[in-house]
């Protein structure tokens, strides 16, 4: 492979995104001493991927959601607006204690270090995402994770990956970008001239999308990569 580098997501690409927001949604609801229930984290993923998808079309910065979908559930639910800030902060807590990981991730990033510079590429806040890669025990694989906070432009700008290249001492042409997110991971990195692999578990149709490559597991990328 021609590739000095790699970028890859954190959620959904290497951790479980759905199980580690359930995870720090219950931790969240036991910290305000409220019940938790499947309607009600159904209530809040819905608000919480409404705003991310808006995000990721320039409606929101991840700074403006991560403030949003805590007041709109908190509202919906019926809860009490003096929960508000104590919700938001335990969440944010739980989540950064949430590590549960995507099938395979160990052993994809086992294979490749050592054989490319791994870096993980992420929208959020940089100390929550760097806490939850060492729980999982992927950080020693890692070179160093750039992150939206820290980067001060959230993907898909291009000014994201742009940073990130510099910091990393890579052309665009040296480095490939692995993620799930067709917007944020497959056409902002093209933009900046990276090639792409769209990782699509669920194998969801998008004729409209060019990535370098194409994978459903990351297994594949070991036999892509390795």
């Amino acid at each position: 492979m021609k590739y000095k580098a790699i970028f890859i997501d954190i959620d959904d690409t290497l951790l479980d995104y759905n199980t580690c927001c359930r995870q720090a949604f219950d931790f969240a609801m036991e910290a305000i001493h409220e019940p938790s229930s499947d309607e009600l984290f159904t209530l809040f993923f819905d608000i919480a991927d409404r705003l991310f998808s808006e995000a990721k079309r320039g409606l929101h910065t991840i700074a403006e959601v991560m403030e949003l979908y805590p007041a709109e559930f908190i509202e919906r639910a019926g809860l009490p607006p003096t929960l508000l800030d104590d919700f938001k902060h335990r969440f944010r807590e739980g989540w950064g204690l949430s590590h549960a990981k995507v099938t395979g991730a160990d052993q994809l990033l086992q294979t490749l270090h050592g054989r490319y510079r791994l870096f993980a590429a992420s929208n959020s806040f940089a100390h929550l995402q760097r806490q939850r890669l060492q729980l999982a025990g992927l950080s020693p694989m890692l070179e160093d994770a750039y992150v939206s906070s820290e980067i001060g432009f959230d993907k898909p700008d291009i000014r994201f990956y742009e940073e990130a290249l510099s910091r990393c001492g890579c052309r665009a042409d040296e480095v490939l970008m692995i993620g799930d997110s067709p917007t944020t991971d497959v056409i902002g990195a093209q933009q900046a001239g990276l090639d792409t692999c769209w990782f699509n578990p669920t194998q969801k149709e998008r004729p409209d999308l060019h990535p370098t490559y194409t994978v459903h597991a990351l297994a594949e990328l070991i036999q892509l990569l390795g």
